[in-house]
């Protein structure tokens, strides 16, 4: 059982269950196993979201600052678009004004990497492409996945493995570790997304076994996403790991997580700075991550936010993507 400390009324207190404590896992069946066989117990986080964030920090790092293409940023600022609306990767302070979460810290530590002021730039998430490509900002950090179509128009810099998770109710007693394992279930799914379409092809090939089809629903928000399974008309959600963790570590009397894969499953996918196409940002901000990761400082900001399971080993400049066809 997990349990929960107050810090006051500025600390949300995020207990890390064993679904957050996987260690770094980079396929999908890395997080699979892992997930499965995992016995440790929980352990504690305590999450500041107050306006006053002292962020994780890292030195200049010259070798990406060499990497800066001129004229792209050429005014000592990075704006960082990102979208404030799912904790814990970015969301509002108690002040309902300050953008904090793991995704601001990010892009805190590669400005520091590349010697420049942060700015973050709060934008919904269907404008960051047109954000991104017009130059409003230099880059977007709002938890995008690589896809094949996306990097079309963008280059991107990995900073997390992309990974899914299944939030059910505290009391149940369902365990997702197969694809067999969704037959019959109620599960909620937002439409158009990633997690949808692994949910239908599961369910395709499990109905081609003679299993029994999944009952797949969609609500309009979260908060009727969440108003459904705690009343019951649902059995799981399926969306993305650090949000569903999230809400099961801050109420834990209420949910948990019973399942976890690869967002990009069966293969891997991950989650990357997007920046326009051939405007040079891309190495210098890889160059800067991968210091981060050698410096220890990025580990620390997955660790502030309970995110460690989704690290990855290094930085890579336009690495595969998802194909979405």
């Amino acid at each position: 059982m997990i349990t929960r400390r107050r810090r006051g009324p500025f600390v949300a207190v995020l207990a890390a269950a064993t679904a957050l404590a996987l260690g770094a896992c980079t396929s999908s069946s890395d997080i699979e196993n892992t997930a499965a066989s995992a016995s440790a117990g929980p352990s504690a986080l305590v999450v500041d979201t107050s306006p006053d964030q002292d962020r994780i920090h890292t030195p200049k790092n010259q070798a990406a600052i060499d990497l800066l293409p001129p004229g792209v940023v050429d005014d000592g600022v990075l704006k960082v678009a990102t979208s404030a609306y799912s904790a814990p990767l970015a969301f509002y302070a108690d002040d309902n004004a300050t953008v904090i979460g793991s995704d601001p810290d990010t892009a805190q530590l590669i400005a520091d990497a590349l010697g420049l002021k942060l700015e973050i730039v709060p934008t919904a998430w269907e404008n960051w492409p047109l954000a991104t490509q017009s130059g409003d900002v230099d880059v977007t950090i709002s938890n995008v996945t690589v896809t094949e179509e996306r990097k079309q128009l963008f280059d991107f810099s990995s900073y997390r493995v992309d990974t899914l998770g299944f939030l059910a109710a505290a009391d149940s007693t369902i365990r997702i570790k197969k694809p067999e394992d969704v037959a019959g279930l109620r599960i909620a799914v937002g439409s158009g997304t990633n997690q949808e379409k692994i949910l239908l092809e599961w369910d395709k090939e499990n109905q081609a076994k003679g299993l029994e089809p999944v009952d797949v629903q969609y609500y309009q928000n979260d908060s009727d996403t969440t108003l459904a399974l705690q009343s019951g008309r649902i059995d799981l959600t399926f969306g993305p790991n650090a949000t569903a963790a999230y809400k099961a570590a801050t109420k834990p009397d209420d949910f948990t997580v019973v399942g976890q894969f690869n967002g990009g499953w069966p293969d891997t996918a991950e989650i990357a700075v997007a920046t326009a196409k051939g405007n040079g940002l891309a190495p210098a901000i890889t160059e800067a991550l991968n210091g981060a990761i050698a410096d220890g400082s990025y580990e620390k900001v997955l660790k502030r936010w309970g995110l460690t399971s989704e690290s990855i080993e290094k930085s890579e400049t336009n690495p595969p993507g998802l194909k979405t066809s």
